[in-house]
């Protein structure tokens, strides 16, 4: 019994460890950002002298930030909605046909992941400038279309545990495929797409390379603007970091008002 509580002690101070370790980024961020460009170089450990929100208000105006908020929530929202309801589809579709063809086609999503997007990007952009899309709706495009192989592999996998009787039973009840689909597969989906809206959700709303390449000024999402915080002879980390801060708050709200479904889309991923 003593060895089991000692265990667990021993359990409890590495949990803690672990936990301020992964929170030291996020402190280093929030400390910093109500310093000024000296007070950072001076000591970035340290606890700023005085609560200054001046590089809030700054960085708030520098990144134009209610329009490339809104520009990064447009494109994550809907690429996001646009990769769970196309590749679930797919998904179900390759599962459902037991077929040589329907492997092999899953194969190609598979082996897609492997391609590097620097080795695309270049003939990607020159396509697409042709038919004149690099725009916002180019770039949602170009999402589904890197995002939807891993999407369609983690779908698959999950249609492996629902059984064909379900399909057949709203078959009889006179249900097309459609409706199949829509009323009674996608529903038992939840927990799958829950991964793949939080797995899609990280890399979309983090992405610099692509809307680089395919957004002007005026459309611009928050990490584009912040590299504008960083010159060829000079840095504004004490901008930055405010600015990273703004860009943060977006998410946690979000998080705070969808972590009823997450978990329980986790949860029940786990369960099964």
């Amino acid at each position: 019994m003593k060895k089991q509580k000692r265990n667990m002690y021993i359990i409890e101070i590495l949990a803690i460890l672990l936990g301020l370790i992964w929170l030291s980024p996020f402190y280093l961020m929030i400390v910093n950002a109500f310093k000024s460009k000296k007070e950072i170089f001076m000591g970035v450990l340290g606890l700023p002298e005085a609560l200054d929100f001046s590089n809030f208000v700054e960085a708030f105006h520098e990144l134009d930030f209610l329009n490339s908020l809104f520009y990064s929530l447009l494109i994550t929202v809907i690429s996001i909605s646009i990769i769970i309801f196309f590749s679930s589809m797919a998904g179900y579709a390759l599962a459902r046909n037991k077929s040589k063809l329907s492997g092999f086609i899953l194969l190609i999503f598979v082996a897609a992941m492997l391609i590097p997007f620097q080795s695309v990007m270049i003939p990607l952009v020159s396509m697409f400038g042709k038919v004149d899309m690099l725009n916002p709706v180019g770039l949602m495009f170009m999402y589904l279309g890197f995002g939807c192989s891993l999407s369609i592999f983690l779908y698959h996998g999950a249609m492996t545990g629902i059984s064909n009787s379900l399909d057949e039973a709203a078959t009889i009840d006179g249900a097309n495929k459609f409706q199949v689909f829509t009323l009674i597969i996608f529903p038992l989906l939840k927990p799958i797409s829950v991964t793949v809206a939080i797995l899609n959700t990280i890399w979309i709303w983090n992405d610099y390379l692509l809307p680089s390449l395919v957004l002007g000024q005026d459309t611009a999402t928050i990490p584009l603007k912040m590299f504008f915080f960083f010159g060829q002879y000079t840095k504004q980390w004490h901008l930055a970091l405010a600015g990273l801060t703004l860009a943060i708050i977006p998410v946690i709200v979000g998080y705070f008002f969808a972590q009823k479904q997450i978990i329980e889309g986790v949860s029940e991923g786990a369960v099964k």
